[in-house]
């Protein structure tokens, strides 16, 4: 069996992706802010100069207007007009509204004159043959209405070319700071992702689980380095409560023996089988003990696990353990899907059964009911042994699966306190999770079993 894949992060979820954004909307932000300063003092700069030849055009027109008035006005807008650019318009009109000279045929429509004179102040902006203009319109003395203006067209194009730029390196950037911060939380994630893996791995139960390859002199490298460390540490403490609990466990159980095969020399006498029965009850926490240390050494390894049919092995121990269930009077049920594979050990996984279904009817007073069902699930087969004693109190509720506990009412009630630990034990071994949901009235104890993989 494998180990259990590496758990990740929703893609939303993960923190070195959003520190990537942010950092790139960031940078993005700012330059867009710079652009846009930039934008303004072009556009602010292109109206200035735009003036400046509003105003070049209004002090040439009135030098020739001092020299010659309106015969030299007349003959300058007739020669520019000759050789305009289209991004002008002149218009100098007589005192009926005709046309002296200029650019076009008629005064634009709705644009009054304003002023006297050739201040260039006073300026408006209009809208004629589906252009913008930008002038100064004027009526020079004895009531000649003078027009000078330009077009807005080639500030309005630079202006939209520079948008369009800075939207372009706006994207450009965008673009760019997605890409290298893909690649920097890719590069990040790689490194935490083994970080991950090896964390899922040892709370799966291999604490002999290392990260492989040489560590960069890095942080991350440190910390691989770190971790390892701690791995050694708890690695080494584990094997040492392990050696010492079956070194107990084994030196305890031979002495005692040899007790009870000096015992059964003795005959009749009611001391003697008093102390043999006391001692059956020690080795048999020993025996526990043991097996409880082999299935917790054994977490996570998968070795010695084939598949085996859960649902085969639930039918055998619900049969042998229901006839004791009935005479003590309660109420059983079963309901188990047949063909249910898991990868396992059958011997523990009926040890495990063993003990779930001996504390249920130990404690469950008679007229009480027992029920066990197994059915599958999306990843799991989901095992469900229900009863309606008197529960597990609250006070041990969280400690009910550690060694030794037991609840004050239980101290007569046969028993040390090891079966949980050893279902829990058993069930770790699996790579099974169990959980106790609140219940109205009794215990539940439920057990998702892993589905035996398509490929076994």
């Amino acid at each position: 069996m494998t180990g259990r894949p590496a758990r990740r992060a929703p893609l939303q979820a993960r923190a070195t992706l959003r520190l990537a954004a942010f950092i790139a909307l960031a940078i993005t932000a700012l330059s867009v802010l710079g652009m846009g300063l930039q934008y303004r003092l072009v556009a602010a700069r292109l109206a200035t100069a735009q003036q400046a030849l509003l105003a070049a055009d209004l002090d040439g027109l009135a030098a020739l207007y001092e020299q010659r008035r309106i015969i030299a006005l007349r003959q300058a807008i007739d020669y520019r007009a000759a050789a305009r650019t289209g991004d002008e318009m002149l218009l100098l009109m007589d005192r009926q509204g005709g046309v002296l000279a200029g650019t076009r045929a008629d005064w634009p429509a709705g644009l009054p004159p304003l002023g006297e004179g050739f201040a260039a102040t006073e300026t408006q902006e209009f809208t004629d043959g589906g252009r913008r203009w930008t002038g100064v319109a004027r009526v020079l003395p004895g009531g000649f209405p003078l027009l000078v203006a330009r077009s807005l067209d080639p500030v309005e194009q630079t202006l939209a070319a520079l948008r369009r730029g800075i939207a372009g390196l706006t994207l450009a950037m965008l673009a760019a700071g997605a890409g290298v911060g893909w690649l920097a939380a890719r590069s990040v994630m790689g490194r935490i992702g083994r970080i991950n893996a090896l964390a899922d791995r040892v709370a799966g139960g291999a604490l002999e689980a290392r990260l492989p390859g040489p560590r960069a002199p890095d942080e991350f490298g440190l910390l691989e380095t770190h971790v390892h460390g701690m791995l050694d540490r708890i690695q080494n403490l584990n094997r040492a409560t392990h050696r010492l609990s079956d070194t107990i466990a084994h030196e305890l159980r031979t002495p005692l023996n040899r007790m009870m095969q000096k015992l059964d020399r003795i005959e009749g006498q009611a001391v003697a089988d008093e102390l043999r029965t006391e001692m059956r009850g020690t080795i048999r926490i020993f025996d526990s003990l043991l097996d409880i240390s082999r299935a917790e050494a054994d977490q996570g390894t998968g070795g010695g696990l084939v598949p085996v049919d859960l649902s085969a092995v639930a039918a055998e121990m619900w049969e042998l353990y229901e006839p004791l269930a009935e005479d003590k009077g309660l109420t059983t049920a079963a309901t188990l899907t047949p063909g249910l594979m898991v990868l396992g050990d059958r011997n523990l996984i009926a040890q495990l059964l063993a003990n779930l279904l001996d504390n249920a009817i130990k404690f469950t007073p008679p007229g009480e009911s027992i029920s066990l069902t197994l059915a599958p699930g999306a990843d799991r087969h989901q095992m469900r042994l229900a009863d309606t004693g008197p529960g597990l109190p609250d006070a041990i509720r969280d400690a009910a699966f550690e060694r030794f506990v037991r609840a004050e009412r239980d101290r007569g009630v046969r028993g040390h306190g090891l079966g949980l630990a050893l279902v829990r034990a058993i069930a770790a071994r699996h790579g099974a999770r169990i959980a106790t949901p609140q219940t109205e009235k009794g215990f539940v104890l439920e057990i998702g079993w892993p589905k035996l993989p398509a490929s076994e």
